[in-house]
């Protein structure tokens, strides 16, 4: 593969694009495991309803057996006691209705036992069948960042390495970015769209059994119809999951990408106007620089609709010779900052981006006064 201490790059673009196309297939795979599962956890979760439903009929009508075995068995120890009082055929009837009632009472119990083992199994397989949805996630969610570095990052692998002469600390570093990359990407998609929509999925089960008890047949139509609705919202939302870095960063950079994520927020979020304006000369800058000013804008402008219930956002980008500074800004609540501490999710995430990139972060906020974020990041200079 070598010759004369140069790279073969040829090969391995081939080695490359090779593991690429394993890995996305590898993915592919899993998600269908994941959907697969998801569907057998609902059917099992049905069956397990009615099973436990039968079991409240079974306890039922064993408590009434029970009651009236003991009846029965009363009438029996009565006759014997004063068996001369009774004749033959009454005696004969009331020790066969006792043993009737002892050989049902002993029967429904066998059922009753029957179902609690089936039900126990059911929950068992259920719990089996959780662990299995989550750890796939989990997995999708790794290879994506795999993915996404290795698609972005790494793209001219073979020149760097052909440059940095296969450095013993090279290996090191890729894989100190992947694991950070990981842990903030795994913090995001935990804590976002899809646990939100699968709690939801979760709980229209529990609404149906409520509303199913009290009969209410058109609320349970309704739920129906939320649950399909819901459904399909979390498969859409894992889908868009599979793919976090914006295509149009690399073909069109940060101000071309930055104006369309801002006009489709507008466009799905009526009665909120964001104002946009780029300041100097634009210019492209490093990718990594590009992907963390887009994140840092997306979790500002998110963070002012569903937090600072706003009507108005500004987002201002300064071009400097070294630097570029970056304005959001919104005239919702605010917050108190001596409340909202420094080590909350969203600022620590911004925080750690910042810090990447050597950058620094100003929040100013007061309540009913909006929130202002400056961002300072200053740029490789070539």
């Amino acid at each position: 593969m070598f010759s004369n201490d140069t790279f073969d790059l040829k090969s391995l673009d081939d080695i490359f694009n090779r593991m690429l196309d394993t890995i996305m297939s590898s993915k592919d795979d899993i998600f269908i495991i994941s959907e697969q599962s998801r569907r057998s956890f609902e059917d099992m979760q049905k069956e397990l309803e009615i099973v436990r439903k039968q079991i409240s009929i079974v306890i039922d009508e064993g408590d009434a057996l029970e009651k009236s075995t003991q009846l029965a068995k009363q009438r029996l120890v009565l006759v014997s006691k004063a068996f001369d009082n009774y004749t033959e055929e009454q005696v004969r009837e009331a020790y066969e209705t006792a043993h009737d009632f002892q050989v049902k009472l002993s029967v429904i119990r066998t059922q009753e036992k029957q179902l609690r083992d089936k039900r126990d199994d059911l929950e068992r397989r259920l719990r089996g069948l959780l662990d299995t949805i989550e750890r796939a996630d989990h997995i999708v969610n790794q290879v994506n960042v795999v993915l996404n570095y290795l698609t972005s990052d790494l793209k001219n692998v073979g020149l760097a390495l052909e440059q940095a002469k296969m450095k013993q600390d090279f290996g090191i570093r890729i894989i100190a970015a992947q694991e950070e990359e990981r842990k903030r990407l795994s913090r995001e998609i935990h804590d976002g769209p899809a646990q939100m929509l699968a709690n939801v999925l979760m709980r229209t089960d529990l609404i149906d059994r409520t509303y199913r008890e009290k009969g209410i047949e058109n609320a349970l139509a309704e739920i129906a119809d939320l649950k399909k609705t819901v459904r399909n919202a979390l498969s859409e939302v894992r889908r868009i999951i599979y793919d976090l870095r914006p295509m149009a960063l690399d073909d069109l950079g940060i101000i071309p990408t930055l104006k369309k994520y801002l006009s489709t927020v507008t466009e799905y979020n009526p009665g909120v106007d964001i104002h946009f304006q780029s300041r100097s000369t634009e210019k492209r800058i490093p990718s990594n620089y590009e992907v963390s000013i887009f994140r840092l804008v997306q979790e500002c402008v998110t963070n002012a609709m569903k937090h600072g219930k706003c009507k108005d956002i500004w987002v201002k980008l300064e071009w400097l010779k070294n630097a570029v500074n970056i304005v959001v800004k919104d005239d919702g609540i605010g917050f108190d900052q001596q409340v909202v501490k420094d080590h909350s999710f969203g600022i620590l995430g911004m925080k750690e981006r910042i810090e990447i990139l050597n950058g620094t972060i100003t929040i100013t906020s007061e309540i009913n006064r909006g929130t202002t974020v400056l961002f300072k990041i200053p740029l490789e200079v070539k």
